[in-house]
């Protein structure tokens, strides 16, 4: 196999007979749309849509030692996380520059999954093998072990609920639980990345079609429609969550970035970049760095990542995303911009565009936020 043959998920015949539009994402021939990436988003946030996120990196962790050692490798207190939960964190250089952001979930007593970006999941996976070093804790690759659906959207408890016996009212936000769905064996995750409720499903690949049939024929009478990758930014995009690469890259640390929370000090021994954070975080007290914003076009024109945010003859910041949010109706971007120029409804901002300035409201992230 040549280095550059991209990488198919289990998925992949499912998605050219759907007519899915492909792409090369992280290595990964994606789907990025199936017809209307607009009717795509408006089936999420309205009634359910479903996703191939097979390119995500699944890493285990096990042992006596594997809590002890997460909480070496990475920013958060995992050592804080009850069986059955998980919790939004980084992994961080020494230098406090971020490597990726994760999601790690306890399965067991000493046993949990890290998941990383596709973008990522080498990285992050030698960074905790090199950190293993001394822990009687076993890191293990398991990207090929693992298909993973995500079902989202207001509709998706009705879906899902049809297929499975497990306590889904009882399955809180960031909670996670094994279970049967269709018949089939799956951690079966109440976590997403559109700012809808959802779920995420982690089950053998051999068993990703039989899913994606059974799932699709559950959402028939609710709407359900698949997803790709392209409605994918825009809900994450509206719903105000980083994407690394844009808002999180190694350049950043958690509190340039505005995700100083993630961080957790209080935690007990040392872990990696602590040194370097320390200085960070009193770096943005003293000095507060770009402040992460929401902008909402005044006009039609479309921002992308790298424009400049600027204010008369000043360059006060630097999108870096940006989309038209079918939510709004408007043409919408994340920024870092000075902190001066952060407060919403800041007068007189815009967005050079292609030597255009475009007038843009700062506003609060996130853009969107679900009813409870």
């Amino acid at each position: 196999m040549s280095s550059t043959e991209l990488r198919r998920t289990a998925l992949d015949a499912v998605h050219r007979a759907l007519g899915a539009t492909m792409t090369d994402f992280a290595g990964w021939d994606m789907p990025l749309r199936y017809g209307s990436e607009r009717d795509e988003h408006l089936a999420v946030r309205n009634r359910a849509g479903l996703f191939d996120l097979s390119h995500m990196g699944e890493i285990t962790v096990s042992g006596p030692q594997a809590r002890a050692l997460l909480d070496h490798a990475l920013v958060g207190n995992i050592g804080t996380v009850k069986q059955g939960r998980a919790r939004y964190t980084m992994i961080c250089d020494e230098n406090g520059g971020i490597l990726d952001d994760l999601i790690v979930y306890r399965l067991g007593e000493s046993e949990y999954l890290v998941v990383a970006n596709a973008s990522n999941a080498q990285t992050v996976l030698d960074a905790l093998v090199e950190r293993s070093a001394g822990f009687d804790a076993e890191v293990r690759d398991d990207r090929d072990a693992y298909a993973l659906l995500a079902v989202q959207g207001p509709e998706s408890v009705t879906v899902l609920a049809s297929l499975t016996d497990a306590d889904l009212d009882g399955l809180k936000y960031y909670s996670g639980l094994p279970g049967t769905v269709a018949g089939l064996p799956a951690l079966i995750a109440r976590t997403g990345y559109t700012g809808e409720d959802g779920f995420e499903l982690f089950v053998k690949p051999e068993h990703a079609v039989e899913l994606w049939q059974a799932l699709t024929k559950a959402g028939e009478g609710v709407g359900l429609v698949p997803c790709g990758l392209s409605c994918r930014d825009t809900l994450r995009l509206e719903a105000g969550m980083p994407l690394y690469g844009n808002e999180l890259s190694s350049s950043l640390t958690p509190f340039d970035a505005g995700f100083g929370r993630v961080v957790k000090f209080e935690k007990e021994g040392d872990f990696v970049g602590r040194a370097a954070l320390t200085e960070a975080a009193a770096r943005a007290e003293q000095n507060p760095p770009r402040v992460l914003v929401g902008l909402v076009a005044e006009g039609r024109r479309v921002p992308r990542a790298g424009y400049p945010v600027v204010k008369g003859d000043e360059v006060i910041g630097e999108v870096t995303s940006g989309a038209p949010s079918p939510t709004l109706g408007k043409p919408i971007a994340m920024a870092y911009v000075d902190p001066a120029h952060a407060a919403p409804g800041t007068a007189g901002v815009a967005v050079d565009i292609r030597g255009r300035q475009e007038p843009y409201e700062v506003v609060a992230l996130p853009f969107y936020k679900r009813q409870k």
